[in-house]
């Protein structure tokens, strides 16, 4: 049976994660650090589990094979693996700079597909910056002298953030969250990174942690970002919500919802929905019944669940294929 399923998200604790997820949004558990929270997940490396309903204690994975490609949608139906992995992520310490590769690359190399993705910036602290892309244009043999001789961080463009900035990474771009800034990150499914420099840390193994050098020397693009125009344009699409598209792509389209009353919406057979919740409390009501949803949870919507309503106040992250 079809309704909304409040998910409960696997989580990661890598040397560079702070607690916030833990303290601010929620998050249940042992560990001393939550690097991220992957709100949606049917990965092998990590798996959301439905908490609600006849499906609660089973991961989503385990439902979509029982329930069929139907309730991923039409738009599903070109991806054979689930399309999308959505994460918070909460940086208290700087990411290494890495790169993801291509689909061809990654398949033919890794054994998956490869990963664009996008940010949505939660928050940052005063100061607070990434890397995105190169100053210039390079060439081959600069990028690895640069890395070779640690003079990398010369020619990638630093970025300042605040909340509310959106960036659009695909496959191939050189990359770095910056200390101090919290994330919503939709990806493709995928769990392939070549860190490229990584400030000399330690890994828990007491060991340097593994640079992939010459696979990041295959895949990076060595240029500046090229624009990209979608990001912030307002759309009235949700009946009683301030909506703006952050993205669309061949790989997935992302909204920002600010709602303040009641809001209307549909999970039409074009897609399943994913709402993940970054402020607030929302009630959400279907014909399937009704849930809260509160800061730092996410619900899956079958494709085909029909009309729901969102009450009360509250701003989130509307993902779809």
């Amino acid at each position: 049976m079809k309704y909304p399923m409040k998910l409960i998200a696997p989580l990661k604790d890598y040397l560079w994660g702070g607690t916030r997820l833990r303290d601010e949004y929620g998050k249940e558990t042992q560990l001393t650090q939550v690097a991220e929270s992957w709100e949606l997940a049917c990965h092998k490396d990590g798996k959301s589990v439905i908490a609600n309903g006849a499906a609660a204690g089973q991961t989503l994975a385990d439902w979509l094979a029982a329930a069929g490609v139907d309730a991923l949608g039409t738009n599903a139906a070109k991806f054979p693996y689930f399309p999308l992995l959505i994460k918070l992520i909460d940086a208290h310490d700087n990411l290494s700079v890495q790169v993801h590769p291509s689909d061809n690359y990654a398949l033919r190399v890794e054994g998956e597909y490869g990963k664009t993705e996008m940010w949505y910036i939660v928050d940052a602290a005063p100061g607070a910056e990434l890397l995105y892309g190169f100053q210039r244009e390079i060439s081959r043999e600069e990028f690895q002298r640069r890395i070779e001789d640690n003079t990398l961080l010369d020619v990638v463009q630093r970025v300042p953030v605040q909340k509310g900035d959106v960036f659009f990474i695909p496959a191939g771009t050189l990359h770095a969250i910056g200390k101090g800034i919290l994330i919503c990150e939709i990806q493709q499914n995928s769990n392939t990174t070549y860190r490229i420099y990584d400030y000399g840390r330690i890994g828990a193994d007491g060991r340097p942690r593994d640079l992939h050098i010459e696979k990041a020397l295959e895949v990076t693009h060595l240029a500046p970002v090229e624009p990209y125009t979608v990001f912030g344009t307002v759309v009235d699409i949700f009946l009683g919500a301030r909506v703006r598209l952050l993205a669309a792509c061949d790989y997935f389209t992302v909204y920002h919802l600010r709602a303040a009353g009641e809001c209307t919406l549909a999970a039409g057979d074009d897609s399943f929905h994913c709402l993940t919740v970054l402020s607030g409390h929302l009630t959400l009501r279907s014909e399937r019944g009704e849930i809260e949803a509160w800061k730092g949870e996410s619900i899956f919507l079958p494709a085909g669940l029909g009309a729901y309503s969102l009450t009360g106040v509250g701003e989130l992250i509307l993902s779809k294929i």
